[in-house]
């Protein structure tokens, strides 16, 4: 279904980047942005679970919503993370092997369900891991403050968090590509 709550959501969720983008223009004090920025992006990571949630309790799911979703995932941690990089909270080459491996996998994906293979790179739960690391650490580095009374700041912490994301996202897909190759010989014969 095209309009259905769970697909309204996942609609949020990229109708809500260019307002996480646009919080860093605003003429407000940069600890305010910081804040802004990292409230709107837990709302909107959190949709991320409400949508598929919603969309199994209503029994509301579809090919549709089901193609959107990681499409929006994409979108949100992509655009948050060129950000971060233009912010300087985030490495380069970090950023390039996050952004990379979520292009090279959804062109796998794509690929592997042409030729009938999709199992081969369904949803794995080091994906799944990946995925909160790289949100938490978003996070993070978006709020880049103070955290608590222990006086840990949120950007080392971010840091570290980003670069294990970044640990996650090779070896993730690693993996997907190692299930994906006996599919592709065979497919190639």
């Amino acid at each position: 279904m095209f309009w259905n709550l769970p697909t309204l959501l996942t609609w949020a969720r990229i109708v809500a980047i260019p307002l996480i983008v646009g919080i860093f223009y605003l003429p407000m004090p940069s600890a305010e942005i910081n804040l802004w920025a990292c409230g709107l992006f837990i709302v909107v990571a959190l949709t991320d679970w409400l949508d598929g949630w919603l969309a199994r309790r209503l029994n509301q799911t579809s090919s549709f919503g089901a193609f959107l979703d990681p499409v929006a995932d994409k979108f949100l941690v992509c655009a948050s993370l060129l950000i971060l990089l233009e912010l300087g909270r985030v490495n380069a080459v970090v950023a390039l092997i996050i952004i990379g491996r979520e292009i090279a996998i959804s062109a796998l994906r794509e690929w592997m369900a042409q030729i009938g293979a999709s199992r081969s790179v369904a949803v794995h739960m080091l994906g799944k891991l990946k995925t909160a690391a790289q949100m938490a650490a978003i996070m993070l580095l978006l709020y880049d403050g103070d955290f608590g009374p222990l006086g840990v700041h949120a950007r080392t912490l971010g840091t570290w968090l980003i670069y294990i994301a970044c640990g996650l996202t090779i070896w993730s897909m690693a993996y997907y590509l190692k299930r994906s190759i006996p599919d592709i010989i065979a497919k190639a014969r």
